[in-house]
């Protein structure tokens, strides 16, 4: 358990975090210089996590992602990604994404596997307009495989059922045990309700917006993002293990709580942070949120800049 550490180890594993790299300790210096990131974490309307050799850690704005990573999103959660050619990927609420085969090929060419196990997503190279490399992607939902070659789709998977909608561009959907379905007309979807494929169609206007908003960050609902000004300080004035046990469970929570020495008189005391919301209502949803928690409602939350 964390809580056994020293509050310096603790403390030095909080400003690697803080800085995106918490998650990189085992690559050497001189490589992270040279080598570009395959994934960074953009925004993150909490709560939302990384699942990485068997360890959980929060995400924050700036966190690099690595092949095999595995991510997660909470209750009214959302993340915005951007992958190594610029293209964006964002995952919607109660949300599973996984890496698989990610990497940026000497010849120019990026290549991924990413397979969503639940919840809503949406991928789009619309911003990758400069990236003069090649792409070969491809999104499974659930047990669909969607080939992508330069598009913008939706998509998302329950168990019981699994959507992918093209916005623009094509992609060649293959269900299992079925022929491949090619798909190039804007608004078409499919879907594959109880095991069984429905023909494609176009989706209405009206429920492409609804569709896109499950994937969408919303303002003041929690959303930090790199150089966010405003910060909750959760409690204060701690001792060293009233610290770490609060950082424990806020950061097991999905919130990548940080802490932060101070002196009270002549007395040495910690206080516990959250950190980089975009805007003070989004830092006073998220306090809000803590204080309804039975876990966590027992603290005092300050919101400031």
């Amino acid at each position: 358990m964390m809580k056994h550490f020293s509050i310096g180890a603790a403390l030095a594993a909080l400003a690697l975090g803080a800085t995106g790299a918490a998650l990189a300790q085992s690559e050497t210096k001189s490589k992270a210089a040279k080598a570009a990131p395959l994934a960074v974490v953009e925004a993150v309307q909490m709560p939302a996590w990384v699942e990485r050799g068997g360890a959980s850690t929060p995400l924050v704005p700036g966190t690099e992602l690595r092949d095999r990573d595995q991510l997660k999103t909470g209750a009214n959660s959302r993340l915005l990604l951007r992958m190594a050619d610029g293209s964006l990927v964002k995952l919607g609420e109660k949300g599973s994404l996984g890496f698989d085969a990610m990497r940026l090929r000497g010849d120019g060419v990026f290549e991924a596997a990413m397979k969503v196990a639940q919840g809503a997503f949406r991928f789009t190279t619309q911003a990758a307009a400069k990236f003069r490399g090649r792409r070969e992607i491809n999104i499974t939902v659930a047990t669909v495989t969607a080939g992508i070659r330069g598009t913008d789709l939706w998509g998302k998977s329950t168990p019981d059922r699994q959507i992918v909608c093209l916005i623009e561009g094509k992609i060649e959907v293959t269900p299992p045990g079925e022929s491949a379905i090619g798909m190039n007309q804007p608004l078409s979807f499919y879907i594959r309700d109880k095991g069984q494929s429905q023909p494609v169609a176009t989706v209405p206007l009206d429920q492409l917006k609804e569709w896109a908003a499950e994937t969408e960050t919303q303002p003041g609902q929690g959303v930090s993002k790199r150089g966010g000004k405003w910060k909750i300080t959760a409690a204060s004035g701690l001792t060293h293990n009233q610290a770490l046990t609060l950082y424990d469970d806020l950061r097991r929570a999905g919130y990548p709580a940080e802490i932060i020495p101070a002196r009270l008189k002549d007395k040495r005391v910690y206080n516990v942070r959250l950190s980089n919301f975009e805007t003070r209502k989004d830092a006073e949803s998220v306090a809000s949120k803590l204080k309804e928690d039975a876990s966590f409602g027992q603290h005092q939350y300050r919101v400031g800049s």
